[in-house]
Protein backbone atom coordinates (compact mmCIF):
# COMPACT_ATOMS: atom_id res chain seq x y z
CA UNK A 1 0.00 0.00 0.00
CA UNK A 2 1.51 3.07 -1.02
CA UNK A 3 1.06 6.66 0.62
CA UNK A 4 0.17 10.14 -1.40
CA UNK A 5 1.29 13.49 0.88
CA UNK A 6 -0.21 16.46 -0.13
CA UNK A 7 0.36 19.98 0.55
CA UNK A 8 1.16 20.62 4.48
CA UNK A 9 -1.60 18.15 5.60
CA UNK A 10 0.10 15.42 7.70
CA UNK A 11 -3.09 13.33 6.20
CA UNK A 12 -1.88 10.42 4.31
CA UNK A 13 -3.78 9.46 1.08
CA UNK A 14 -3.22 5.80 1.10
CA UNK A 15 -3.47 4.24 -2.58
CA UNK A 16 -2.27 0.93 -3.77
CA UNK A 17 1.15 0.76 -4.90
CA UNK A 18 0.61 0.25 -8.35
CA UNK A 19 -2.45 2.37 -8.85
CA UNK A 20 0.08 4.92 -6.94
CA UNK A 21 2.38 4.40 -9.75
CA UNK A 22 0.22 4.87 -12.44
CA UNK A 23 -1.51 8.08 -10.54
CA UNK A 24 2.15 9.10 -10.49
CA UNK A 25 3.22 9.15 -14.32
CA UNK A 26 0.09 11.30 -14.95
CA UNK A 27 0.58 13.74 -11.69
CA UNK A 28 3.70 14.33 -13.05
CA UNK A 29 3.30 14.55 -16.53
CA UNK A 30 0.30 17.25 -15.56
CA UNK A 31 2.01 18.99 -13.13
CA UNK A 32 5.42 19.56 -15.24
CA UNK A 33 3.46 21.51 -17.78
CA UNK A 34 1.82 23.81 -14.66
CA UNK A 35 -1.34 22.53 -15.04
CA UNK A 36 -4.01 22.58 -12.10
CA UNK A 37 -6.91 19.74 -11.87
CA UNK A 38 -8.36 17.67 -9.17
CA UNK A 39 -7.62 14.06 -8.19
CA UNK A 40 -11.06 12.25 -7.07
CA UNK A 41 -11.74 8.85 -5.39
CA UNK A 42 -14.20 6.57 -3.25
CA UNK A 43 -13.76 6.22 0.20
CA UNK A 44 -12.03 2.58 1.30
CA UNK A 45 -15.14 0.47 2.42
CA UNK A 46 -12.77 0.50 6.03
CA UNK A 47 -13.14 4.67 6.09
CA UNK A 48 -16.87 6.22 6.46
CA UNK A 49 -18.89 6.25 3.38
CA UNK A 50 -18.11 9.05 0.55
CA UNK A 51 -15.31 10.07 -1.63
CA UNK A 52 -12.49 13.01 -1.57
CA UNK A 53 -11.18 15.25 -4.20
CA UNK A 54 -8.07 17.62 -3.95
CA UNK A 55 -7.02 20.12 -5.81
CA UNK A 56 -3.78 19.81 -7.79
CA UNK A 57 -1.35 23.00 -8.28
CA UNK A 58 2.37 22.84 -9.59
CA UNK A 59 3.11 25.31 -6.39
CA UNK A 60 2.24 22.72 -3.68
CA UNK A 61 4.69 19.59 -2.45
CA UNK A 62 3.79 16.37 -3.50
CA UNK A 63 5.27 13.15 -2.17
CA UNK A 64 5.06 9.67 -3.41
CA UNK A 65 5.82 6.51 -0.70
CA UNK A 66 5.71 3.14 -2.39
CA UNK A 67 5.78 0.13 0.18
CA UNK A 68 7.82 -2.37 -2.47
CA UNK A 69 10.80 -1.19 -3.35
CA UNK A 70 11.07 -2.03 -7.30
CA UNK A 71 8.82 -0.10 -9.27
CA UNK A 72 6.03 -1.68 -10.91
CA UNK A 73 5.42 -2.90 -14.72
CA UNK A 74 3.13 0.54 -15.89
CA UNK A 75 0.36 0.02 -18.38
CA UNK A 76 0.41 2.20 -21.05
CA UNK A 77 -3.46 1.88 -21.07
CA UNK A 78 -3.85 2.68 -17.84
CA UNK A 79 -1.94 5.81 -18.21
CA UNK A 80 -3.93 6.76 -20.98
CA UNK A 81 -7.05 6.47 -19.04
CA UNK A 82 -6.28 8.16 -16.23
CA UNK A 83 -4.45 10.98 -18.64
CA UNK A 84 -7.92 11.13 -20.49
CA UNK A 85 -9.58 11.85 -17.31
CA UNK A 86 -7.43 14.27 -16.01
CA UNK A 87 -8.24 16.24 -19.33
CA UNK A 88 -11.78 16.26 -18.69
CA UNK A 89 -13.83 19.17 -16.49
CA UNK A 90 -14.00 16.73 -13.78
CA UNK A 91 -10.48 16.24 -13.02
CA UNK A 92 -8.76 12.63 -12.28
CA UNK A 93 -10.50 9.60 -11.28
CA UNK A 94 -8.76 7.26 -9.87
CA UNK A 95 -10.20 3.64 -11.21
CA UNK A 96 -9.38 0.06 -11.32
CA UNK A 97 -6.68 -1.07 -13.94
CA UNK A 98 -8.41 -2.81 -17.01
CA UNK A 99 -7.28 -5.78 -17.25
CA UNK A 100 -7.81 -8.16 -19.98
CA UNK A 101 -6.95 -11.99 -19.43
CA UNK A 102 -4.38 -13.85 -21.97
CA UNK A 103 -6.81 -15.76 -24.54
CA UNK A 104 -5.43 -19.35 -23.02
CA UNK A 105 -6.51 -18.17 -19.60
CA UNK A 106 -9.65 -19.94 -17.88
CA UNK A 107 -11.97 -17.73 -16.27
CA UNK A 108 -11.50 -17.35 -12.70
CA UNK A 109 -14.27 -19.00 -10.67
CA UNK A 110 -13.91 -17.07 -7.75
CA UNK A 111 -12.44 -13.48 -8.64
CA UNK A 112 -11.32 -10.87 -6.56
CA UNK A 113 -11.87 -7.04 -6.06
CA UNK A 114 -9.67 -4.67 -7.47
CA UNK A 115 -9.22 -2.09 -4.50
CA UNK A 116 -7.36 1.28 -5.96
CA UNK A 117 -8.11 3.71 -3.12
CA UNK A 118 -6.39 1.59 -0.62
Amino acid sequence: MGTLYYGGSATPIHIDDRALAHLKVVLATKLRRGESFTVSWRHPDDEPRGRSSIWMHPSIPIRFVFDDPEPTELSREWIEDLAQSANSSGGITLVAEHIDPAPEAKEDAAPQTVDVTG
